[in-house]
């Protein structure tokens, strides 16, 4: 009897073990087969945590929520030995990376990182991710367990689960019982903002380097404490191409490895393969660079691992739709084309793992002990504690190490703000970045004046380096001089304790200043602003700085709400005790203006650049903290705009704007902030003085233009002579004017186009202005240098009671240009106060 139980035990056991090791297949656990329907996001984050409950493999991490609270998830697939020592592994790689010390084994997994769906309407790969995730978990596949003896995998199934949501319920509340795949028809026709963008409408993948929203600051944080020697973001592209893999385009980073080069085209080859087999097609080397540092391919490349970007033909077409050949184009096909190339990237990294693992290791090896570029220190002049905190944190987030000071005060080195080499005496506050550490290759990308461009033909901006953005000097020094001291904090100003104030000042120099400006303001606090530069108290403030007298505010515990506010935001605050000053005008006087708190306006809608738009918004709401109301373009000649004081009109196509409503507004004091294409709008519109600055003819050039004859293969190249894919350039900068305020004479403004205006007439202000030679760096096609010159960038009409502030470039161009913030806050806060 005993033998019996003891058989039906076994019995009963052993088949609990194989159901145990039965995964259902995504087709299995959705009910449908992929690429037959879109999967909700919160049904994929359900066959993932289903996975990580049934496999014996696998990892599941979340490591962050959207803005609207989708989670974001991270799974960790290796062999069943090393699932166990996953942090093991783990720290053996930042090892090898020299980013920890101790000593570290190149005997060790590769680790293939796969992320899926950074773009919202780009939604086939994030079902590629759950048909992915099966074959490398399920017990039946011998070739991925081969994979995985010397591999951890990691999936990150969606990067942008809101834009996901936004784009597939729009589908799916729209298509009929059988997908139209007429491209005309209303399910391939994608409603404003569309789904491509996060909830604040940023482009994910333009965010790696900057981290500006929280789904990259999460993402970024997890993917430093790991470094994977490979990094795979996967896309879609119009529906109308094919796919596009690794090697990637020209211009490359000279930065970038010739092995970093040389596996991009070994794994090309190994998806060509498969491709091959199956008669799909596919592109290579034509399009995709990889310059600008802020893609989930170039990021990647720059700390050390193969980045590369994969691109399906989709984007709108639904679950099914006609190409321009004629073909129809499933989802099912979309699915299964970056299935294939997840799993043959997977098998070429496997095959070649030791090599991988040694060469990751050499490059960090060079990093730390050979840094490219010229330049082995970098010293970032502290003339402003916030906004070097700024930056501080931004490094911070990038793994970037830095102190304060140096040992040896004096140095030399070339001067970003002048083009000179120069001598300079180093302040102990003063940032300190010495290039003999790990992320050497993404520190000298970031901070290098100018990035040598091979190739002009780049998908995106060409010049983003720091100190411009930031609008701090710095100093590119040869020599290699440690800080004095290492920090990974923030310079924070002492509490005020005890004190009784007849007034109270703050600095207006930074977004930290606007933030704190915003903080009073919410609290209904009186806020006031000199208008020209004073002395008290022993020191020096600027134009703008910010008064907040005891005068006007009796109704609250003044000095305590006040020096609460600043201590909870870690703001220097300076007190008064007396509105008498040393030198400039008294605190009572007319130079000193009240700040009305403005109802701000946001146009959204068809028509408008939601990035653009998002931008402020995520200002406003995340940055700033302010009130602010969005409105719809096609609602600002209905709604009554005397309920707003401020209405902010970003970039976008204004062809239908009928200017009257908006004008008369202006005239009984409203303030209309217009920036890039919406300051186009406005030309030609009765009552705006805003002139387009039309280039001058050259009569020879332009009769050798004529009698030329033009090549058709270089019609590509002709065109880049008018280009301008964002450079930087310098503008002067009337800094008495309050849009000018906070800043010194100048400012460096990221040009995205060549537009520029006539100054404009009598009773207006040009506070912006390029004369000649206001280039700096980045490409700028030769047509397009020349156009801009002599003319207006930044400038303020007075209208009736009213003003209209022209912000011709972008200052809050993907929330990295820090600069730019302030200068928009003027407009804001500042002018026609």
């Amino acid at each position: 009897m005993l033998k019996k139980l003891l058989f039906v035990f076994l019995s009963v056991f052993g088949c609990a073990s194989v159901l145990a090791q039965q995964i259902q297949s995504p087709a299995e656990f959705l009910g449908y087969k992929p690429g037959e329907k879109f999967t909700p996001h919160y049904r994929v984050v359900d066959y993932f945590r289903y996975v990580a409950k049934t496999a014996t493999n696998v990892e599941l991490k979340q490591f962050g929520t959207t803005n609207e609270g989708r989670p974001l998830l991270a799974m960790f697939i290796a062999s069943p030995e090393n699932i166990k020592r996953l942090e093991e592994i783990r720290h053996n790689n930042l090892r090898l990376a020299g980013v920890e010390s101790g000593t570290a084994t190149t005997n060790t997994p590769v680790i293939t990182w796969l992320s899926y769906n950074v773009h919202g309407n780009e939604p086939s790969s994030s079902e590629a991710a759950m048909w992915t995730l099966f074959d490398l978990v399920d017990p039946a596949n011998t070739k991925a367990a081969e994979w995985l003896r010397n591999s951890v995998v990691v999936i990150d199934p969606c990067l942008n689960p809101d834009g996901r949501d936004r784009y597939t319920n729009f589908y799916n509340s729209v298509r009929g019982m059988v997908p139209d795949a007429s491209p005309t028809s209303r399910e391939h026709i994608e409603p404003w903002p569309g789904g491509r963008v996060n909830h604040y409408y940023f482009d994910l993948n333009r965010d790696w380097a900057w981290q500006a929203q929280k789904e990259t600051q999460a993402r970024v944080a997890l993917f430093n404490q790991w470094l994977p020697e490979v990094h795979v973001d996967f896309h879609e592209q119009g529906y109308n191409n094919p796919y596009y893999f690794a090697p990637a385009a020209e211009p490359y980073h000279k930065d970038i490895t010739q092995w970093q080069r040389d596996f991009q085209v070994t794994i090309g080859k190994n998806n060509a393969k498969y491709f091959d087999q199956n008669g799909w097609m596919y592109f290579t080397k034509q399009e995709f660079d990889l310059l600008y540092p802020s893609y989930g391919d170039t990021y990647p490349l720059y700390n050390g691992s193969i980045g590369m970007t994969y691109e399906q033909g989709g984007i709108s077409g639904g679950l099914a739709v006609v190409t321009r050949s004629g073909d129809t184009l499933t989802l099912a096909q979309r699915v299964s084309h970056h299935h294939t190339t997840s799993l043959s990237t997977v098998e070429i990294v496997a095959a070649n793992a030791q090599k991988v693992v040694d060469e990751f290791k050499k490059f960090f090896d060079n990093s730390r002990q050979n840094p490219p570029g010229v330049y082995k220190t970098y010293v970032i002049k502290n003339d402003n504690n916030e906004k070097v905190n700024e930056l501080a944190k931004m490094l911070t987030r990038n793994g970037i190490q830095y102190g304060f000071g140096l040992a040896n005060k004096s140095v030399t080195g070339y001067n970003y703000f002048t083009g000179a080499t120069e001598q300079y005496n180093v302040d102990a506050n003063d940032l300190v970045v010495n290039a003999y550490q790990p992320k050497s290759v993404l520190l000298h990308v970031l901070l290098e004046p100018k990035t040598f461009i091979p190739d002009s033909n780049t998908y995106d901006i060409t010049a983003w380096a720091l100190p411009y953005a930031y609008g701090l000097k710095a100093y590119g020094i040869k020599e290699s001089f440690k800080p004095a001291t290492t920090s990974w904090g923030v310079i924070k100003p002492a509490p005020l304790t005890n004190t009784r104030a007849y007034a109270y000042v703050s600095a207006w120099q930074s977004i930290a200043d606007v933030k704190f400006l915003s903080a009073l303001l919410k609290k209904k606090i009186k806020v006031r602003y000199s208008e020209t530069p004073f002395e008290a108290g022993g020191k020096k403030f600027t134009a703008g700085s910010l008064l907040v007298t005891r005068a006007g505010n009796e109704k609250i515990d003044f000095d305590r709400v006040v020096s609460q506010i600043a201590a909870d935001l870690g703001h220097e605050i300076t007190p008064l005790s007396s509105g008498f000053v040393d030198k400039g005008s008294d605190i009572g006087s007319y130079d000193v203006k009240y700040i009305k708190q403005p109802r701000v306006a946001l146009v959204s809608g068809d028509g408008i650049n939601s990035e653009a738009m998002g931008e402020v918004w995520h200002l406003f709401e995340q940055q700033i903290g302010y009130p602010i109301s969005l409105i719809r373009y096609q609602d600002i000649n209905r709604i009554k705009l005397a309920d707003f004081d401020v209405v902010i009109m970003p970039d976008g196509r204004y062809n239908d704007l009928s200017s009257d409503n908006l004008q008369s507004w202006v005239r009984d004091g409203g303030k209309l902030i217009a920036l890039e294409n919406a300051v186009a709008a406005l030309v030609d519109k009765k009552g705006f003085e805003i002139k387009k600055k039309e280039a001058k003819k050259d009569d020879k050039a332009d009769a050798k233009t004529k009698t030329a004859v033009k090549i058709y293969a270089d019609r590509n190249r002709d065109a880049i002579r008018s280009s301008i894919p964002g450079a930087i350039f310098k503008l002067d900068m009337d800094n008495t004017h309050p849009l000018g305020f906070g800043f010194p004479n100048y400012y460096y403004s990221l040009k995205l186009s060549d537009d520029i205006y006539e100054m404009l007439g009598e009773d207006n202000w040009n506070v912006g202005t390029i004369a000649k030679n206001g280039y700096v760096a980045g490409f700028a096609g030769f047509q397009s240098k020349q156009k801009i010159n002599n003319g207006m960038l930044l400038g303020v009409q007075s209208l009736g009671r009213g003003s209209v502030v022209y912000l011709v470039d972008d200052p809050l161009f993907r929330s990295f240009w820090e600069n730019g913030k302030l200068l928009f806050s003027n407009a804001v806060f500042m002018v026609g106060q």
